[in-house]
């Protein structure tokens, strides 16, 4: 499906979004109009879902990370679904998972500040009821990427 051009064009795209068509096929090798090709049939598959700006947290007032594990009350789906219905209405949650094991989903909180965490904390009980919160402030962020692995396409 994907060949080694692909992942050469997915691999810039990933570190540089805003590079020219023209940069990106000079890069690998290609003229502009088989790389726009090859974008857009990527676009079209929905393999590339969007180009973003990536924001500094710091530099935006968020720099405070904050894992929560939550664990439900029980696991029925109309609780999952307003669960995740809920979640999507709090900007301080960028991501969330359910998981396996002891901790049924995880989310990740950024905020300024723990005062501000203390309202997300008091608007989310508010909203739903939990078996458990247990919440872990990141000390330091030791690597962060937006870019996946393309050796597996």
């Amino acid at each position: 499906m994907f060949d080694e051009i692909d992942r050469k064009i997915v691999d810039i795209l990933q570190r540089q979004a805003d590079r020219t068509v023209s940069e990106i096929a000079e890069e690998v090798g290609l003229s502009h109009t088989p790389c726009w090709r090859r974008i857009k049939r990527m676009e079209d598959l929905g393999f590339i879902r969007a180009r973003v700006a990536l924001i500094d947290r710091k530099m935006a007032n968020i720099p405070m990370t904050i894992f929560i594990a939550v664990k439900a009350p029980r696991h029925a789906i109309e609780w999952f679904d307003e669960f995740r219905k809920q979640i999507r209405d709090i900007p301080e949650v960028t991501e969330a998972y359910r998981l396996t094991g002891d901790t049924d989903y995880l989310l990740r909180i950024v905020v300024p500040d723990i005062e501000t965490y203390d309202q997300v904390y008091k608007n989310l009980i508010s909203r739903l009821e939990f078996s458990d919160i247990n919440s872990s402030i990141a000390m330091e962020e030791l690597k962060f990427t937006t870019a996946l692995p393309t050796n597996y396409m």
